[in-house]
């Protein structure tokens, strides 16, 4: 995997164990570094209950001199009162003794249960050793990838080029999310590096657009969690001029492909899926009406058992976006199911069920369509359905 791996000049990774999780062998603790000062940008949960992490780094950007993020997994510092704050501070300060810096350009992110606090012993140990072992080899980028991890059964990355004047500037962006996954945002952690320059302006505003377009559109279960958090740091080390432009757009899009790419991987990667839905939604008033009733569809538990159980029961959807809140009438609507037109303009259609449901049963990837007669706005959104697997993993999560 590791020729697939692109690393944005000046950036140095570290990802190892130090037990967070007790006699668990998975790693629990990543690193992220520049090696110079960098520009970063975040958004985070929208939750009112929010982890310690959330609120550090949630003050701590948009920012100019920005030096590393730390993470652990297995542990979300979340509900964890004054003593939260005060071990997440305390991770930042470590960090920053080691890198020389102050404990402000220092970001951190948790992950895990909720509600139990650091075992901070483990932590002081392993964030030296990790920075002993701070590498821009692909293969220490990746176990950061991996250290990152909770119930993801994989590593979730991405890598883009942009052409800026002559020289390549780069992108690699890094996820990890299976469950309570909903807009705005889900149990994610994703961090993208580069190697570009941006203002801190120019990258808080691409972030922010790229994330509406990618984490905020994906579902799996309709629950925001207390630790979402998007972090990107943008160090300069390619050695170009501030991005500006038509190149500051297409930087613009690149994250947002890298964003979406990330989204995806965490859809695909959902607790027990078995199958990947895409919802795609068009002719509304706008694209916020249209995210709201892609995001009805996408959390009702009607239509993601329908789904798992290959059932074409279009009432279920129809109905879902029927109390979304979006004002339309009945003939404004038609469904599809894959290439299957099942509803036209508030009238069902005549169609082979056996054959909708053998495409919903043959295939992982499946696309349901609805096509409103209201406008030119859309919006493509990304969830799962719901497994008996999905319900276990979940019955028995903390026992």
């Amino acid at each position: 995997m590791t020729k697939d791996v692109l690393v944005p000049r000046g950036y140095r990774f570290a990802g190892g164990r130090c037990g967070i999780r007790g006699a668990d062998p998975r790693k629990d603790l990543a690193l992220f570094v520049s090696d110079r000062e960098a520009v970063a940008a975040g958004v985070f949960t929208q939750n009112r209950v929010c982890a310690a992490p959330v609120q550090v780094s949630r003050q701590r950007v948009p920012q100019e001199r920005a030096r590393a993020i730390v993470v652990c997994s297995g542990n979300a510092n979340a509900c964890t009162g004054e003593q939260g704050l005060r071990d997440a501070w305390r991770m930042t300060e470590l960090t920053a003794h080691l890198l020389g810096c102050d404990a402000r350009q220092v970001l951190v992110c948790s992950t895990g249960l909720i509600g139990k606090p650091l075992p901070m012993p483990c932590i002081e140990t392993g964030i030296p050793t990790l920075a002993k072992q701070l590498s821009d080899a692909p293969t220490a980028l990746l176990a950061a990838a991996e250290a990152i991890l909770t119930t993801d059964t994989r590593i979730k990355m991405a890598c883009r080029t942009q052409e800026v004047a002559g020289t390549e500037i780069r992108l690699v962006g890094l996820a990890k999310g299976a469950a309570m996954i909903a807009p705005q945002m889900a149990t994610m952690l994703a961090f993208v590096l580069s190697d570009a320059t941006l203002a801190p302006a120019s990258l808080d505003q691409a972030l922010r657009q790229a994330v509406d377009r990618s984490f905020h559109c994906i579902s799996v279960d309709g629950h925001t969690s207390t630790n979402d958090t998007v972090l990107t740091l943008a160090n300069g080390a390619a050695g170009i001029a501030p991005l500006q432009g038509e190149d500051l757009e297409r930087f613009g899009r690149t994250l947002t492909e890298i964003c979406e790419d990330l989204a995806r991987a965490i859809v695909a990667d959902a607790e027990g899926a078995a199958h990947e839905i895409t919802l795609v939604v068009e002719g509304m008033r706008t694209a916020s009406e249209a995210q709201q009733i892609a995001r009805t569809v996408a959390n009702s538990p009607l239509v993601k058992t329908a789904i798992f159980g290959g059932d074409p029961n279009w009432g279920r959807i129809v109905s879902a976006a029927g109390y979304a809140g979006v004002e339309f009438s009945e003939s404004d609507l038609s469904l599809w199911i894959g290439d299957f037109l099942l509803y036209e303009r508030g009238r069902p259609v005549n169609h082979d069920a056996a054959a909708v449901s053998r495409y919903l049963r043959d295939n992982r990837e499946v696309v349901i369509r609805l096509r409103f007669e209201l406008g030119a706005a859309g919006c493509r959104f990304w969830t799962s359905d719901l497994t008996y697997e999905y319900v276990r993993l979940n019955a028995e999560y903390t026992t």
